[in-house]
This record gives C-alpha cells, sequence and structure tokens, in this order.
C-alpha cells in the first residue's frame, strides 16, 4: 500500500499521506507527494486539491534517520517547490501537530486550515539544525518577523488559534476540518491562479533589533550554535530574493546536519525513545493508578502529589501530624497556584486537581491505594519505619515504591513481606517539572511492580531509565564522583568559581558549587557524616566541604556557603580561600592554577569512567540510559549528547 494515495471527487483531489507514526516525510512520502503534483498538473479535471494525513496527526517533521545522511532524491525543496508552482490550489487540512518540514509543507500550500487543537512549529533548532526546506523563508511571509524569530530560534510549537492570529494557518475548522479544507480550495480555486507563498511579500510588523535577540540568544544558548544560526538565516533572508534566500538556508541546513552538534542532539533525540527498554518488554499488568497514595508532603512529597493530581491521579498524602498535614495540602495548593501563574495549567484545572487531593495523617487511609509512594526525609532508620507500618496496613497486591536518591532499595524491600511489590522512583525536583524518573529494580523487584512504575511515568509523562542497586543509582552516583574530584581540584590549587565558570562555559545552566549553595550544604554533610564510620581510610578525603558546614556556610538560606550572599548575589568569600589553602597545606599539596579547560576535562573523565564502571556493573541498561539522566537530571548540555556520547561509548 503506497504512503501516499490521490482520489479525485467533483473536481477537488485529495491527497493523503499515511505513513505512521508520525507521517514522516521519508524518501517514499516525498517520491509519493511529487507523483500526486505531476499527476494533478496533468489532470485538467482538478481545480483544487485538500492536503491530508491518516493517524493522529499531520506531518511531524522529516523522518530523523535520514538526517546527518547523504540527502536522497527528490528532495524536499523540489516536491515544495511542485506543490507551490502548482497550476491549482492546494490546501493543508492540519490536524494534531505540523512540525518540522511537516509545517514547511503546509506553508508550500495556498491555504491553510487547521483544527482547534492542533499545534505547529518550527523545532530544527532542538536538534541542532534550522528548516532547511523554505521555513525561514516562507514564513516570514505568512507571519510577521518577530513572529518567525520567536518560533524559528526557540523551536516551540505555536496553538492553532495563534497561529490563526498571527496569519500562519487562514481557518480554524468549525468542526468538520476535510469538508472546511475543501471548502477553502474550491474558494482559491475561483480566485485564478494560485499565488505561491514565496511570491509574498514580507509581512509588516514591528522592526527586530537583530543585535539584541543575538545576545538573548547568546545567553540562552549556552553553546548551542543552532538558535544563532537560525537568527542569521532569517536576517540573511530578509533582505534577499526568496530564490537567494532559499539556496543559503539550504547551504546552512546541509553543513548543520553534518555537525557534531547536530549528531549530538540525535544522539540524545532517540537515547530519550530507547530509555528504561526493559520496561517495554515486561510482560505482566500494572495496577491502577486512579488512586495513589504518597507518604511526606515536603517539596518532594507534594511535587509528586501535584504531578499526580494534575495527570487525573486521586491522591492520598500522608503526614506525620495534624499540623504537618496542614503544611503539606498548603505546599500541594502552592505549587498547583504557581503552575497557574506561568500559563502552563488553567485555574479551573488546577482547582480540579486539589479537590482530589485527601490529606491526613493515618495510614489506614492509605488501605485502598494499588500504589504507595514513599518521600519522607532521605534516612534509612526513618524509611524503615515507614514501609514496616506499610507493610502492616497495605493488602498483599499492593505496589510499593521508595523516592530515594541514594540509599540501597534491597535493605528497604527486607522490611516487608514481599520484596517483589517494592522498587525505587528516583523523582527529581521539582517534580511536576522534571522529565526524568529514575526506576531502581530491586534484586526482588516484580514484574508486575515493574510494570506499575512504567505506566505511572507514561501517566506523568516523565522519561524513565532504569537503574540497578547501588549508592546513588545512575545519576547521583556520577554526580558524587565529579564532586569529589573538583574537591580535589580545590585541593590542588583551584577556586569555586573558577570551575563554576568553567562548566558554564561548557554549557550547564549553573556550576556545581552555585548549585550547592542552592540546594543547601546541610543533606550532603548528613550523608557524608553517616558513611564516616565506614569510610576506607587509606581513600582520598578532602575535609573542605565539611568545615564549611561546620563554619555555619549552608548556602543561600545561611547567606553563605562556597559563596558570600550578604550583598545579594554570589561573591568569592576570602574565607573560603583562607579554608582552602589550610586543607591544602595538610594535606601536602602545592595549590597551582587551573584553566577552564584543565577543569572541563577532569569532570569529562571522572564522569564517563564512572559512566563505564556503571555499565561493567550492569546498573544501567546502555550508555545511552546514562546521556539521558545526565542531560535531563543533572544539567548536562544537550547539545553536547552526554558525557559517554563525547567519549565514543555506545
Amino acid at each position: 500500500m503506497s504512503v501516499v494515495s490521490l482520489e479525485v471527487h467533483d473536481q477537488v483531489a485529495s491527497v493523503i499521506i499515511d505513513n505512521p507514526p508520525v507521517n514522516a516525510l521519508g524518501r517514499e512520502v516525498r517520491a509519493g507527494l511529487l507523483d500526486a503534483c505531476r499527476s494533478i498538473d496533468q489532470d485538467p479535471s482538478v481545480k483544487a486539491v485538500v492536503l491530508s494525513c491518516k493517524g493522529r496527526s499531520f506531518v511531524a517533521g522529516a523522518d530523523i534517520r535520514e538526517l546527518g545522511k547523504r540527502p536522497l532524491e527528490p528532495y524536499l525543496p523540489d516536491v515544495l517547490a511542485a506543490i507551490e508552482g502548482s497550476r491549482v490550489p492546494w490546501v493543508a487540512a492540519i490536524h494534531g501537530t505540523a512540525l518540522g518540514g511537516g509545517l514547511e509543507l503546509a506553508m508550500a500550500c495556498h491555504g491553510r486550515v487547521t483544527a482547534p487543537s492542533a499545534k505547529l512549529g518550527l523545532p530544527e533548532v532542538t536538534l541542532g539544525i534550522i528548516p532547511g526546506s523554505g521555513g525561514t523563508v516562507r514564513l516570514p511571509r505568512l507571519v510577521p518577523m518577530r513572529t518567525a524569530v520567536g518560533m524559528v530560534t526557540g523551536g516551540k510549537p505555536v496553538e492553532a488559534e495563534a497561529a490563526f492570529d498571527t496569519g500562519l494557518v487562514d481557518a480554524l475548522s468549525n468542526g468538520n476540518l476535510l469538508a472546511d479544507a475543501r471548502a477553502m480550495a474550491l474558494e482559491l480555486a475561483g480566485q485564478g491562479d494560485p499565488v505561491p507563498t514565496l511570491s509574498r511579500r514580507l509581512v509588516p510588523g514591528d522592526p527586530v533589533d537583530w543585535t539584541v535577540e543575538e545576545g538573548r540568544l547568546l545567553k540562552r544558548s549556552r553553546g548551542a550554535t543552532a538558535p544563532l544560526e537560525a537568527l542569521a538565516t532569517l536576517r540573511e533572508g530578509a533582505d534577499l530574493p526568496a530564490a537567494e534566500a532559499l539556496s543559503r538556508e539550504r547551504a546552512r541546513f546541509l553543513r548543520l546536519a553534518a555537525s557534531h552538534e547536530a549528531a549530538a542532539l540525535r544522539h540524545i533525540f532517540f537515547a530519550e525513545r530507547a530509555a528504561g527498554q526493559s520496561l517495554k518488554s515486561v510482560d505482566a499488568k500494572p495496577v491502577d493508578l486512579t488512586h495513589v497514595g504518597v507518604i511526606g508532603g515536603g517539596t518532594m512529597g507534594a511535587g509528586i502529589a501535584t504531578a499526580l493530581l494534575l495527570s487525573g491521579s486521586g491522591v492520598r498524602l500522608i503526614e506525620r501530624n495534624a499540623t504537618a498535614v496542614e503544611a503539606a495540602r498548603r505546599r500541594v495548593a502552592e505549587t498547583l497556584a504557581g503552575s497557574v501563574k506561568r500559563g502552563v495549567v488553567t485555574q479551573a484545572k488546577a482547582d480540579d486537581a486539589l479537590a482530589r487531593l485527601i490529606p491526613g495523617d493515618d495510614y489506614a487511609a492509605l488501605a485502598d491505594c494499588p500504589v504507595v509512594i514513599e518521600a519522607v526525609f532521605e534516612d534509612m532508620s526513618v524509611k524503615r519505619e515507614v514501609f514496616a507500618a506499610l507493610d502492616d496496613v497495605m493488602p498483599a497486591d499492593a505496589i510499593l515504591a521508595t523516592n530515594t536518591s541514594y540509599l540501597d532499595v534491597n535493605d528497604l524491600a527486607a522490611m516487608t513481606r514481599d520484596p517483589s511489590r517494592l522498587l525505587g522512583l528516583h523523582f527529581f525536583s521539582p517534580a511536576h517539572v522534571m522529565k526524568l524518573l529514575e526506576v531502581v529494580r530491586g534484586g526482588a523487584t516484580g514484574a508486575r511492580a515493574l510494570a506499575t512504575a512504567a505506566a505511572l511515568a507514561r501517566l506523568l509523562r516523565k522519561i524513565p531509565v532504569v537503574a540497578g542497586v547501588c549508592d546513588g543509582f545512575i545519576g547521583n552516583r556520577i554526580m558524587a564522583a565529579y564532586r569529589r574530584d573538583c574537591e580535589f581540584m580545590l585541593e590542588e590549587g583551584a577556586l569555586p568559581h573558577e570551575i563554576d565558570a568553567a562548566m558554564r562555559d561548557f554549557g550547564f545552566a549553573m556550576g556545581l558549587y552555585e548549585v550547592q549553595d542552592m540546594s543547601g550544604l546541610d543533606i550532603a554533610w548528613a550523608q557524608r557524616r553517616a558513611r564516616a564510620a565506614h569510610r576506607d581510610p587509606s581513600e582520598r578525603y578532602t575535609h573542605i566541604a565539611d568545615r564549611l558546614c561546620e563554619a555555619g556556610r549552608l548556602g543561600r538560606k545561611a547567606g553563605k556557603g562556597w559563596y558570600d550572599y550578604s550583598t545579594g548575589v554570589a561573591e568569592p568569600d576570602a574565607e573560603v580561600l583562607h579554608i582552602l589553602e589550610e586543607e591544602s597545606e595538610k594535606a601536602g599539596r602545592i595549590r597551582r592554577r587551573f584553566s577552564a579547560e584543565e577543569v572541563m576535562q577532569r569532570i569529562l573523565g571522572v564522569m564517563q569512567e564512572e559512566g563505564r564502571a556503571i555499565l561493567r556493573e550492569g546498573i544501567a541498561e546502555s550508555a545511552g540510559d546514562i546521556d539521558v539522566v545526565m542531560v535531563l537530571g543533572y544539567g548536562f548540555p544537550r547539545h553536547k549528547g552526554g558525557p559517554m556520547f563525547m567519549a565514543g561509548a555506545r
């Protein structure tokens, strides 16, 4: 069966793309479109064309597997030129999403009508490239340049209503999308020869300050080049004839598609889709997630509860006493209010979510919840008490999960009569925002628990990565390793602000010590003290962070940590330098200068070495999973692909 079909009814041709799952513009689709265009131009009975797609979406982009390889004919620009130059008008009937090459295809048509729920965008910069088939040339001929700049350099899709308001689409469907598209096509046919988008002038609007936009992108992109290349393409195309602008856009696209940045972004794109591979083959049925229990209403517990509520689940949130219960309820309400303020959800949805929250202080209220997620303080003795209590209250078939970032899941499972029903679910803060979920498979974790974790990830729209049991699992184990080596660098002569600057220049949003000051130094200090009795005395250890904590330097909340915040901003502090110098002397080390390049070589080397150990031990299922964890959970710059990608690991 052809992926592109052509039918003619009452002088209107219907060209239908059917290339599941997202109607990507692979070679077969491009060839089918070109054949349809030629057939239509040779059929005098055809007066107009409606282009539509089967399935849940219009064309959601090019075939990403073709990027970075030698292009295959027919090339998409040639297909779009044939459609745009057709003797009869083409109208795109858009539903679902029209992204990348899909939107370029729609813009080459002579009219566009869209379902009210559709989204349209040019997300190429998220793959390290720019639109390469006329997107930067046609878009400013349909929408004001400022709108075009935002869409092309940001890559974020726009809603159908916004697309209509700006002129990207010509009409919103009143319910029957194909009928509305047919009516528009016949209307255009009655107006004479179709008008190519490329023949239009740029849409007038407020002028763009290109220098200001470039500065904004430089700051936001943190070293990624595609957004800046996209801006340059738009700026260049604004002053060129359409044909020359198309040629230059295509040349830039081909150059970027072959770049290391594009390869890195393609790697992480596919790694995210392959993440949690073993969960996809679990032969078991998950429990019902209509009602979920959460124990602990602190920052993490409230975030987990919020994520569940916004996904439609009812939540029983348990705290230790009435005062803590009210504080937890208020924390969830404030988190929901923040989502409303940011425009993520409507007030009505937030109100509906909060109405499904049932807070309390009695574990017995959890008895009808098929799954319970524990999110109390990261202390093994506290968590053991929780699971001992849950084991007494919960039905034998309930799934029990612990939100832990370091602790031994097997130890907690031993507190229960049936260890197969317990697993780890390591959420990342803020839990209702962060996309990553580490699913920790204990030695006895059963298929039903794993199937439930997979279903929960789908419900919450998170990307699950399966980890085995070890100290810190995947992400925190790697972070602990490079944090330790960074402290060794401090002992050898580096300064906190130098390490932070090197990390920011590499592409991290924040440096290691800025992050520690923001989250607080006391939690890690407590963990170090708990492990002190088990530390190998022959293992290298630096007391720098301990001394900061002993001096009351616990981070931003204390007004000082690795930095001094007395002026309202982070400033290097002489007291920290004094501690560094004293610890260097105690360790018998002569302090020296570190270049930014050397700092990052050390950090990356430790990340990669620890990653290889994690793979050898079977803690992670693939090198790609490690990259997903570091990119989504720890701020590793996406356009670098992850530490294992940079090391060439597969």
